[in-house]
C-alpha cells in the first residue's frame, strides 16, 4: 500500500472516530419551580450523573446548554413558547445536518454540515446575527449572515462564529456592553438629551474582528460576558 493511501485510511479512520457518538448524562436541578429554593422537595434534583430516559440508545454526538428558566423567548425553536419536558426535534432543522450548536441565556444557534448557520430565541441585541433586531423574539430558525462557518459559541446576550473565510475567521454579533464582541467598544450612548440614560447599541449583522484579522482562529469559547479565542499557533486571545 502507497504512503498516500495509507495517510488516507488513517484520516478515514480518525473521520470515523469522531463521527461515532456517545450517550448522554446528565445531572443537577430538573424542576425549574423549585430552582434556587432553600425549602421543600428536592427530589426533582439529580446528584449523579443519569441517563436521559427519552435518549437511551441514541448516539448523541455534541451537546449545548443555556441558563434561562423559561421558553418565553422562543429559544426551543419549534415556533411556540411552550415548555417541554422532554427531548422534541426542532422540525425546520430536520432538512439539515447540525454539527454544532451553541447556546446563550435564551438564544441558540446551530451549524449545519454546509457551513451555514441558523438560530432562534431573543434577538433584543442582535445575537442572533441575523441582519436585524427588529423582533426581539425569533421562535423559529432564522439564517445568519456568516458563511462557511465551522463552529460557534454563545455568551448571555451574544454569539461567535469561527469561519473558514481568510481575513474573517472570527465573527461576532449581539451585546457590545462589556466589550465582548472584540471590536474595541461598547457601543454606549445617551437615549435623553435631558439626563443621563444608557445603552448599547445592538450589532444584529456578525462582523469580523478587525485586530484578528491576520490570524486563524481555530477554537472560541465565551462566558457571560466575555470570550477567549485560540489561534492555529496556540496563541489565546481574550
Amino acid at each position: 500500500m502507497s504512503e498516500v493511501k495509507a495517510e488516507k485510511k488513517v484520516e478515514k479512520e480518525e473521520e470515523k472516530k469522531v463521527a461515532k457518538g456517545g450517550e448522554l448524562l446528565f445531572c443537577g436541578s430538573t424542576c425549574w419551580d423549585l430552582v434556587g429554593r432553600r425549602k421543600g422537595t428536592l427530589e426533582g434534583n439529580l446528584v449523579s450523573p443519569t441517563r436521559l430516559r427519552p435518549l437511551v440508545g441514541i448516539d448523541i454526538r455534541f451537546v449545548a446548554s443555556g441558563c434561562a428558566l423559561s421558553v418565553q423567548k422562543g429559544q426551543l425553536g419549534h415556533g411556540d413558547k411552550i415548555q417541554r419536558d422532554r427531548p422534541t426535534v426542532v422540525s425546520e432543522l430536520s432538512k439539515y445536518k447540525i454539527t454544532k450548536a451553541g447556546a446563550g441565556r435564551s438564544h441558540t444557534v446551530v451549524v449545519t454540515e454546509d457551513g451555514h448557520s441558523l438560530a432562534f430565541g431573543w434577538n433584543k441585541h442582535g445575537q442572533l446575527g441575523s441582519g436585524s433586531a427588529r423582533n426581539e423574539i425569533e421562535a423559529s430558525p432564522v439564517r445568519c449572515l456568516v458563511s462557511e462557518v465551522k463552529s460557534t459559541a454563545c455568551g448571555a446576550d451574544f454569539t461567535v462564529w469561527l469561519s473558514s473565510v481568510e481575513g474573517a475567521s472570527i465573527l461576532t454579533a449581539g451585546l457590545p456592553q462589556y466589550g465582548q464582541l472584540g471590536h474595541g467598544t461598547d457601543n454606549e450612548y445617551n437615549t435623553k438629551d435631558s439626563s443621563v440614560r444608557l445603552a448599547y447599541e445592538a450589532q444584529p449583522r456578525p462582523r469580523a474582528i478587525a485586530s484578528l484579522a491576520g490570524e486563524t482562529i481555530v477554537k472560541v469559547a465565551c462566558g457571560t460576558n466575555h470570550t477567549v479565542a485560540v489561534d492555529s499557533k496556540g496563541y489565546v486571545y481574550t
